[in-house]
């Protein structure tokens, strides 16, 4: 093997594929095509043989929900877990594969375990067993009730909808050590939502107008039993809650000119959708019980609006009620090129299907909305407290829903519901750094947003939120406490939006400082972020790659970390940035950023990750470690190259790492690098599987499998979970197998397995 790298190295090392690192994060895929059934079906039964399902019975089965993009190479399918085919709420993976689809990683939120269990009462106190699955209620049963305690004399904007399923009801318990704290003094990490029992309920989704004229849109889970109201949430995700644009001066926008008519129509950002492009459109005050999108906005010349507010009872077509659509189209073109340009995400989906914005809604109207149904937003024109709400955070802030709508769509309720919301202003913000400093670059200025929600748009100069103290606003908290969920979204919303701020720009150490958090305790008291570009890629990767829609707080803190592991690298100033700022808010505790973010807590249980002593800690193919010619380690001057023959062969590299039985954590971490010398766009020749197994040689579960069909410039960062295997040494295999000719090299450095 290493004969022939160093007849190669001579050959190969010029190329550009050769650089050590990738020039920045990684972006986003061109939209993704949906699986055939026979290809859901796959993705199914690879799914059921993986470690997280291990256990469960032939009862238990994948629906595949949705697909987007993901990084280059790679796209993201979410899978419903399901029961004697009916859906567990709130219990699925979100799966990224391969362009031969094989499986890369796996997030889950799992709820299934009581189900496969007898019926009776677990350790914890939870009822553990399957419902009884037959149900009392259709489901046209099941929406006449909901009406009737909704909207008795309502009208239904969309068709209502009645899904069958079995909805785990979840109850929070401490954890073993937490047993005793006070309930002031409890940290988001001290508690763990376990399922209290099963009931076969329908999920009822209505969208109506009351007699009053109020948009009323709720989602209500109803018992198949007995006709009673379990739970219920709103569904609706508001904001409150050349052209002369009112906020922004004169600013570009993208028309599209028809015969000698100008269209407010931007063909260039996004397809498809309602109007063929996006689009804005005149509701010319359609009620708020009945928003239509009316027609496009067009015009004779292609100079639109006065810049000033709309004047209450005017024209919607003249040169005033043209603002509202500059405002509209603006926002919306900044907001498509922020994730366009920084991340690679095309539109809301990520598969470039356009949408549109509606603006003059009903009279007066004092807020601005997502609906998910026409994956559009609505726009008023303000009444006693606001002004036009076409402001570039509120647009932002709204296609942010679209963005979550599209992807891990979070439950409107409780902490899911709060990050929900909060990642719209997220979005809000972002969008407006990247407008401010012109709306072109790969990168998010550092600088440029203010930080709150809504200013430029009230009348009283009060934002509707402020991301770096939330308290300020009289109802939203600074940090996570037992009673957050039970608090209206737009304030749980509150500390997620804290620990965004302090993990872009940091702290304070003052006590005094609007910036200051009393639950940052090491070392440095303030902290240090990292800047809006990285906490946008992370929280974005978080949000597309492993939140689903019951993540809550703990659980987001924990995926974060991972994103910035993957992004930047496990114990990166990125990841320790990303521990403080969720510590800040009282989620997980704090650490010191001179210790590599691990604050004393993480142990390596890798020997020798960074193969700078050779082959100490490994078997197998053992001269695949060297600093050969022709390749680049990721740090240091030594690595593991595994294939690059260009003849038939087979190396494996294993290390044995034991598993704490207590760990909470356990993360195994590489950096990889594939070239190849291959042609092909569509077989895989060469390959390399990521296996864990026991000690008998026995395969537990398989991590992963890259081919030559995954080649990419410079090392890319790859993260794990291992926590299956805790309690137990597992034997850790990096197996290639490369075939009779054309060479793919695999190059593996800085291994690492983190436990806490």
């Amino acid at each position: 093997m290493n004969l022939r790298k160093n007849l190669l190295a001579a050959s190969i090392a010029t190329l550009p594929m050769m650089l050590a690192h990738a020039a920045g994060p990684q972006m986003m895929a061109a939209p993704v095509a949906q699986t055939s059934p026979q290809e859901s079906a796959g993705l199914a039964a690879k799914l059921a043989n993986r470690p997280s399902s291990a256990g469960l019975g032939m009862q238990h089965g994948f629906a595949i929900a949705g697909q987007h993009p993901g990084v280059a190479g790679t796209k993201i399918t979410r899978a419903r877990h399901t029961y004697n085919g009916l859906r567990v709420f709130g219990s699925e993976s979100v799966v990224v594969t391969d362009a031969a689809d094989n499986i890369v990683s796996e997030s889950v939120s799992d709820r299934r375990a009581g189900l496969n269990a007898a019926r009776g009462v677990a350790a914890n106190g939870a009822r553990t067993g399957a419902p009884d699955l037959t149900p009392a209620l259709s489901g046209a049963d099941a929406i006449a009730a909901v009406v009737r305690s909704v909207a008795p004399n309502g009208v239904h904007r969309w068709a209502p909808q009645a899904e069958l399923l079995i909805y785990p009801v979840m109850k929070s318990v401490r954890v073993a050590a937490a047993v005793n704290k006070a309930e002031a003094a409890l940290n988001a990490t001290d508690l763990e939502d376990v399922v209290d029992h099963y009931e076969l309920a329908y999920l009822v989704k209505t969208r109506m107008a009351d007699s009053r004229k109020r948009v009323l849109y709720h989602d209500t889970v109803v018992n198949a039993k007995t006709g009673a109201v379990i739970a219920q949430w709103e569904a609706l995700q508001t904001v409150v809650g050349s052209g002369k644009s009112q906020y922004n001066g004169t600013v570009p926008i993208n028309t599209t000119l028809s015969g000698s008519t100008y269209q407010m129509k931007d063909a260039t950002r996004g397809v498809g959708g309602t109007f063929g492009g996006m689009a804005i459109t005149n509701a010319n005050h359609a009620p708020e019980s009945n928003p239509t999108p009316g027609t496009i906005y067009t015009n004779s010349t292609n100079t639109w609006g006065d810049g000033l507010q709309y004047v209450s009872g005017g024209s919607t077509t003249s040169a005033n009620g043209q603002t509202a659509a500059v405002n509209a189209l603006w926002g919306l073109m900044n907001t498509y090129d922020t994730m366009k340009n920084t991340l690679g995400w095309q539109s809301l989906d990520g598969n470039n299907t356009a949408t549109y914005i509606a603006v003059h809604v009903d009279n007066n109207y004092d807020n601005a909305f997502f609906d998910p149904n026409c994956k559009c937003m609505y726009i008023g024109d303000g009444g006693s407290s606001f002004n036009n709400l076409g402001s570039i955070d509120v647009i932002g802030h709204e296609m942010g829903h679209g963005v979550i709508d599209a992807t891990s769509n979070l439950t409107y309720s409780g902490e899911s519901g709060g990050l929900n919301e909060s990642g719209a202003d997220i979005a809000g913000e972002m969008t407006e750094a990247y407008a401010r400093a012109g709306g072109t670059g790969s990168v998010i200025p550092a600088t440029g947003n203010d930080w709150v929600m809504g200013q430029e748009i009230s009348k009283s100069g009060q934002p509707l939120r402020w991301m770096y103290k939330p308290s300020k606003d009289g109802s939203s908290p600074n940090a996570w406490s037992s009673t957050l969920k039970n608090l209206n979204v737009h304030y749980s919303s509150g500390p997620n939006n804290r620990m965004f701020y302090f993990l872009s720009q940091g702290s304070n150490a003052s006590s005094g400082s609007d910036y200051y958090s009393s639950y940052l305790t090491k070392q440095p008291l303030a902290m240090t972020g990292v800047g809006n570009d990285k906490a946008y890629r992370i929280w974005f990767k978080a949000v597309t790659t492993k939140f689903t829609s019951s993540t809550n707080y703990a659980d987001a803190r924990t995926k974060m970390i991972a994103s910035a592991e993957e992004l930047y690298g496990v114990g990166s100033k990125e990841a320790t940035a990303v521990k403080r700022a969720y510590a800040a808010i009282n989620v997980g505790t704090d650490v010191d950023e001179t210790t590599g973010g691990g604050g004393g807590t993480s142990v390596e249980r890798i020997t020798n990750g960074g193969f700078e002593s050779g082959a100490t800690g490994w078997a197998g193919s053992t001269g695949a470690i060297g600093a050969f010619s022709g390749q680049t380690a990721y740090e240091g001057t030594r690595f593991a190259w595994l294939g690059g023959n260009g003849t038939t062969a087979t190396e494996t590299l294993t290390q044995a790492v034991a598993i704490p039985s207590a760990a909470t954590a356990a993360t195994l971490s590489f950096a990889l690098h594939i070239d190849t010398a291959e042609t092909t766009t569509s077989t895989a020749y060469d390959k390399l599987t990521v296996t864990v197994k026991n000690s008998s040689g026995a395969v537990l579960g398989t991590l992963a499998t890259y081919s030559n069909l995954n080649k990419a410039t410079g090392y890319q960062t790859r993260s794990f979970s291992l926590l299956p295997y805790k309690g137990q040494t597992v034997t850790l295999s990096f197996a290639m197998t490369e075939d009779s000719s054309a060479q793919t090299s695999f190059v593996v450095d800085k291994v690492s397995v983190l436990t806490q």
